[in-house]
């Protein structure tokens, strides 16, 4: 039964390092974000910029598993082509080997005067939780949370190396025997690092057992060879996993690249270390060689180091290799492929840094707007000359745009167990609410087209004059829908605010157009069906222009977060208040289409 308290012992030590290291990732990752994408988008052909980058990459967040899904999120979303991704794929793997050279901080032996001391593990951990709960508890702002989370993870991660060191120095006998028996049999402990952590899903993890091992119990360099070898295959296998969920071909190039890479460096490894034996170049001292922790984590790094540097020259061969072994997709239909090409951007390896994610869908909604824009100057042609071809394109544009919107939402919505900071829960709330006003704005240009639709097939149109009133009030639909689309463009307030008053416009110019299509009714210049259709189309705009000013407050929240919670009272205070740069810009914007409206009249009288 003893055994049983000390395994749980060596796993709960075992689950502190991973959440501390997860936690400190995250924190990281939160705070450069976005330098991380813009450093890797600048990447070029040369592998060796892609090799620094990836290294640097995963220095910073310990994750070699995280640039690489990072790394495939980025291909997917066309920031990085598939070749330019090689390189980082090669640095990362060097760069996951810094985890063990912070581990190897277990082994300082420094008394209390010397500076050393300071960096003991022991020292270590308290002071940086301590650090921690100070920035999250008592200090308020996301710079302060950020670091709390990096701080605290570090601990945790470093009490979590302490628990494990304890548990296996309980247990010595018994592991001791268990690694004796991979000194004599490679294989075992080549598939033993491969089975491992593939269950864990975290090299840096393995590794560190081994050096929790190496301080307690000790280990022999031919007792952990095969194993830090088996650990680093395992790891590209549960990255290449994780990486192909969803993914595109070139994407799981990406992925392939790095085990292909991984299969070679350990065939490399494996032929050089037995070349080596067998000639005697590698000694029975260096064989039989005591390792401390230190020892453990210099091998790691030199395994992941040496291979990377010899196979970084032919980084287009393994990018060959890996087009082979994935090839493209055979053609699809153009509609599928407009599709694809359009959510390309909500790469689901991205959401675990509601930065980038969050960023990729900014990008998509831009793209929303666009076909939504689209879709109304189509309805606004349909008004003076209607095709069936191109009602056919919008109703295919239409779904389009709900299909987009659809996995947008999906896609913000899956960010947020990442979210820990104000300004991606802001920009969350940005995103959401302005992918339900391009969803509608589409749905109201759509409903445009149908009512044109039906005017056509019961042989109804409209007159001169209400087609000449009409086009005002498109135009001024259309000079909103584009305020609106500066403003989500820049998320800025002095745009945001611009759009309100042309909206009271709108609102105003619908009413009159309503009263001049009555009285063209009663003289008999317009039949009754047709005035339906023509109130619906004018209903139609007005909710167009409705979308637009929601747009423009959800921007002003976005800057403003004092707004949140109290958006309409915001908009009832602008409209009471009518400050004076909202009276000027709603005057100039009156005088202008209630203007045309006059123009109209006196050509009709003079004609």
């Amino acid at each position: 039964m003893d055994i049983f308290y000390k395994v749980i012992a060596l796993l709960g030590g075992l689950s502190m390092f991973l959440y501390g290291m997860r936690m400190m990732g995250d924190g990281l990752k939160s705070s450069s974000g976005g330098a991380m994408k813009a450093a890797l988008a600048k990447v070029t052909n040369r592998p060796v910029i892609g090799f620094l980058f990836g290294m640097l990459v995963t220095c910073m967040i310990q994750s070699s598993t995280a640039t690489i899904v990072l790394t495939v999120g980025l291909v997917g979303a066309g920031f990085l082509t598939f070749r330019q991704s090689v390189g980082i794929v090669l640095g990362a793997n060097v760069g996951t080997a810094i985890t063990a050279q912070i581990i190897r901080l277990m082994d300082l032996n420094a008394g209390a005067t010397s500076f050393l001391y300071f960096f003991k593990a022991d020292n270590l951990a308290p002071m940086a939780l301590l650090i921690g709960m100070i920035c999250i508890m008592f200090i308020k702002g996301d710079r302060a949370t950020t670091v709390g989370s990096i701080a605290t993870g570090f601990g945790i991660l470093f009490m979590g190396l302490i628990y494990m060191g304890s548990a296996v120095s309980d247990m010595g006998d018994g592991l001791s025997n268990l690694l004796t028996a991979f000194e004599d049999n490679y294989l075992l402990g080549f598939l033993a690092g491969v089975l491992v952590t593939g269950i864990i899903q975290s090299s840096s993890a393995v590794v560190g057992i081994l050096q929790s091992l190496a301080s307690t119990v000790g280990l022999n360099f031919c007792g952990v060879f095969a194993v830090i070898i088996g650990v680093n295959i395992g790891d590209c296998l549960t990255t290449f996993l994780v990486s192909r969920i969803g993914a595109r071909p070139e994407q799981i190039r990406t992925a392939m690249v790095h085990v292909i890479y991984n299969i070679i460096a350990a065939t490399l490894l494996i032929v050089s270390l037995t070349l080596l034996r067998l000639t005697g170049i590698l000694s029975n001292d260096f064989w039989y060689m005591q390792l401390n922790s230190g020892g453990v984590a210099n091998v790691h790094g030199a395994f992941r180091l040496i291979p990377a540097v010899i196979l970084l020259p032919f980084s287009g061969i393994l990018a060959s290799l890996a087009e082979r072994v994935v090839p493209d997709k055979a053609q699809e239909e153009v509609e599928d492929l407009e599709l694809e090409e359009s959510v390309r951007e909500l790469d689901m390896h991205l959401i675990s840094n509601p930065v980038l994610a969050l960023d990729q869908s900014g990008e998509l909604i831009l793209h929303m707007g666009k076909t939504a824009m689209h879709n109304y100057d189509s309805c606004i042609q349909q008004l003076y000359d209607y095709e069936d071809a191109r009602f056919s394109r919008m109703e295919k544009r239409e779904d389009l745009l709900d299909h987009m919107a659809d996995a947008s939402n999906r896609y913000v919505v899956d960010v947020s167990p990442y979210i820990n900071m104000e300004r991606d829960t802001l920009r969350q709330s940005f995103q959401i609410k302005a992918l339900t006003c391009y969803e509608r704005i589409g749905d109201h240009a759509i409903n445009i087209a149908k009512d044109l639709a039906g005017l056509k097939a019961q042989k109804g149109k409209f007159s001169e004059m209400a087609l000449a009133d009409i086009e005002v009030l498109a135009t001024a639909v259309r000079n909103i829908l584009e305020l609106a689309e500066k403003a989500v463009t820049t998320q800025e307030y002095a745009d945001a605010i611009k759009i309100e008053p042309l909206e009271e416009v709108v609102d105003a110019l619908t009413e009159a157009l309503r009263s001049r299509h009555i009285q063209r009714m009663t003289r008999g210049d317009c039949d009754v069906y047709s005035g339906i259709q023509y109130d619906n189309i004018l209903s139609n705009m007005e909710r167009i222009a409705d979308q637009c000013s929601d747009l423009g407050l959800a921007v002003m929240v976005l800057t403003r977060s004092s707004i949140l919670g109290q958006e309409h009272q915001y908009i009832h205070d602008v409209h009471r208040d009518l400050g004076k740069n909202y009276q000027v810009l709603y005057r100039q914007e009156y005088d202008r289409y209630f203007g045309i409206l006059e123009k109209n009249d006196r050509m009709k009288e003079e004609a």
